[in-house]
């Protein structure tokens, strides 16, 4: 049966990263298409409030529309906006921004300001992970996600958010996997071996991390692949093997090998050094992550005297990096190895005024210690689900006289905003920090205050 297809004119970029367009009175959400250009394109969900659509053929074409550079730009998952200019990029992630806060947290009178560009739009990524996939042919695909599908994995040629050295580190280790026979698992069946490729380099330090991550069991041909390994990438300072036999298809493991070096790649941000394992959390823009924590400091103005409290604080790099303005700095970190890489970092640069907590940080803050410890200073970077409302309201309670929130999603932030506010808090301004070029994410950094 031949398919309906509608003409739309596109007028806008959504949250998620879908373009908008007006059917009938009714909003359509497409999965291509930018700002100023008509489409022809077939309506795949109707609902109540909005329609979805898959966008057949772009009809008229865009002024800002670019070429994009990535061969794998109409499949892959990841620069969805490779094909809009970087200047419009910034301005579609404020206006994001903007329209979370107005529409989510009811707040159309805060101040967002323009976003802040990343000096490199290509390269950028400090990690990066690629995933095996069985295909039906009894091959396998070794790469990144197909656009829009969990469950599907494209054979990777080369990708622009990280170094050269990765593709080519990539290559090596499909050909040696196809060579040895190694099986790859299947996320159906739960069979196989081989799961995730992940690669970390330092991008002031040239350190190069490989993290294998497979199904439970010795690795075969292991010398071989560090011999092999090593021997063509010399910038490879360190090979680890995690195990995991976990159904979830993350990239994490279980058990942990380190087959090759010490386990562990360091990277340094506004001049100091944090040691990074294989299943750390860390910004992935080296170099962007430098202006966002810049910028939350100047907003901040912390006085030598503050007392700090730094909550989800990871593997320690707010903590220390904001230890040289206060007189004394206290994180809380659920992850009992973040705990410990934190702790590390702060010996590793002679940080003395630092301590850390294993906890919930809901749990945490309502212990007696905050009672007899008040802090002048709350910092939260949550994960992108925001805080959690139990420990949105303790820390309210807690009536810091600077809340410093950095967020990774506007739109949890704007619902946190939104209730900040009516507890009695002032926020000024927003800062949008573009951590990923050519992604629909962006970051932001907010300072309330007390009225």
């Amino acid at each position: 049966m031949e398919k309906k297809l509608v003409q739309l004119e596109i007028s806008d970029l959504a949250f998620d990263g879908k373009s908008v367009g007006h059917l009938e009175g009714k909003v359509v959400f497409c999965d291509r298409g930018l700002p100023g250009e008509t489409v022809l394109a077939e309506i795949t969900r109707s609902k109540s409030r909005y329609n979805q659509a898959i966008v057949h053929e772009i009809t008229e074409k865009c002024e800002v529309r670019i070429p994009p550079v990535c061969s794998h730009f109409d499949r892959c998952g990841g620069c969805i906006w490779q094909d809009l200019s970087y200047q419009e990029q910034l301005h579609y992630k404020q206006k994001q921004v903007v329209d979370c806060l107005e529409r989510l947290g009811d707040l159309p009178s805060v101040r967002v300001a323009d976003a802040i560009g990343a000096p490199e739009q290509f390269h950028y990524r400090n990690k990066m992970e690629f995933s095996f996939h069985v295909t039906s042919g009894g091959g396998f695909n070794l790469g990144l996600h197909r656009r829009g599908r969990f469950d599907d994995i494209f054979d990777l040629d080369r990708c622009y958010l990280q170094s050269e050295l990765s593709n080519e580190i990539v290559a090596w280790v499909r050909r040696f996997v196809n060579a040895e026979g190694i099986p790859v698992y299947d996320v159906k069946r739960h069979t196989g071996f081989m799961r995730f490729l992940v690669i970390r380099q330092g991008k002031h330090t040239g350190q190069t991390m490989v993290n294998i991550v497979t199904n439970y069991g010795a690795f075969p041909g292991q010398e071989k692949l560090v011999a092999g390994l090593t021997g063509t990438f010399p910038a490879i300072t360190t090979i680890v093997h995690n195990q995991n036999s976990r159904k979830s298809n993350i990239a994490t493991g279980e058990i942990e090998t380190v087959l090759y070096g010490p386990g562990y790649i360091e990277e340094t941000i506004n001049a100091r050094r944090f040691r990074i394992r294989a299943n750390s959390f860390f910004q992935t823009n080296s170099l962007q992550a430098e202006k966002l924590y810049k910028t939350a400091l100047e907003h901040l103005e912390a006085d030598p005297g503050d007392k700090l409290l730094d909550l989800y604080c990871g593997t320690g790099t707010i903590a220390i990096l904001f230890s040289s303005y206060v007189s004394e700095v206290v994180g809380v970190e659920l992850v009992a190895d973040a705990v410990a890489m934190a702790k590390e970092n702060a010996l590793i640069n002679n940080v003395d005024n630092v301590q850390f907590i294993q906890a919930s940080v809901q749990d945490f803050l309502k212990s007696p210690y905050l009672t007899e410890n008040p802090f002048d200073i709350v910092v939260v970077d949550p994960p992108r689900a925001g805080l959690h409302p139990k420990a949105l309201r303790r820390t309210l309670r807690l009536s810091p006289k600077k809340l410093l929130y950095i967020s990774c999603n506007p739109a949890t932030f704007a619902r946190d905003a939104k209730e900040i506010i009516a507890a009695g808090y002032d926020l000024p301004a927003v800062v949008p920090v573009d951590m990923f070029p050519h992604t629909k994410h962006i970051e932001l950094v907010a300072l309330f205050h007390p009225v």
